[in-house]
């Protein structure tokens, strides 16, 4: 089940959103050699990735910052980068640049900090910038649960692109990184499960004041837990190309 857009336009040009996609878009290119020399892509994350062990014992903490902007792969990155994308702009919006920008920060401050309590003796790198992302997702269910999301479900040869609301569909991903963080072993490396969920509940914290700002549920009451503006409305158009028939 794959976000692809939401029905919630944004009412300003989202450069923070933007600024951090080709951020970390940039920076994983420039280590991209790496990944055909395991040696040095170990040695490089040794340095720069958050290893929670190394946080405890050595007070390697500006890896919670470097970690945020690195990934493992490039469907990391890209997944990532979707899920900014597609929720980061009305977050922005909302706050204002430099608002979203803190939030940003320490939503992704406050991941790590969750994944180095959830497993403090790990040694295993941990990069991505989920944990931020997972504070914007939380931010977002809070202030606009009833947008619809278009997603993309496969199951085998079944492919589907249906309407969903935001509470649902990001209820259902909170929901599987708390079932799944506790059936995984930290310790062993993989998805930083804790990280997700514990970003996920710091976006939601850090966003409640704009939402008591807003009204609290009197916002939710006045919208019917929309947004506040008209929804996008993707339809799709029809062909201009003329329909050409065979003679029989």
């Amino acid at each position: 089940m794959f976000p692809i857009r939401d029905h919630n336009p944004s009412g300003c040009t989202p450069y923070v959103t933007y600024a951090l996609i080709a951020l970390n878009v940039g920076i994983f290119l420039s280590y991209w050699p790496l990944f055909t020399e395991p040696d040095k892509l170990n040695f490089f994350f040794r340095e720069w990735a958050m290893i929670p062990l190394l946080v405890s014992e050595a007070g390697t903490y500006h890896t919670m910052v470097t970690s945020m902007f690195m990934h493992g792969g490039v469907m990391h990155l890209l997944g990532n980068m979707l899920f900014l994308w597609i929720f980061g702009d009305n977050l922005e919006d909302e706050m204002g640049h430099t608002g979203f920008l803190l939030f940003y920060i320490v939503s992704g401050l406050g991941a790590g900090l969750a994944h180095i309590l959830s497993a403090p003796g790990s040694p295993v790198p941990t990069v991505g910038a989920s944990g931020a992302i997972a504070g914007v997702m939380g931010g977002y269910l809070l202030l606009f649960p009833r947008a619809q999301v278009d997603v993309l479900i496969i199951i085998v040869f079944l492919v589907r692109i249906v309407v969903v609301p935001a509470w649902l569909m990001l209820g259902l991903w909170f929901g599987l990184q708390l079932f799944s963080g506790l059936g995984a072993d930290p310790l062993t490396g993989g998805v930083a499960y804790w990280a997700h969920a514990g970003g996920f509940v710091i976006g939601v914290v850090l966003t409640f004041p704009l939402f008591l700002r807003h009204g609290g549920p009197k916002f939710w009451q006045r919208h019917d837990g929309q947004p506040p503006h008209d929804a996008a409305n993707y339809k799709l158009a029809r062909t201009h190309i003329p329909t050409v028939r065979r003679r029989k």
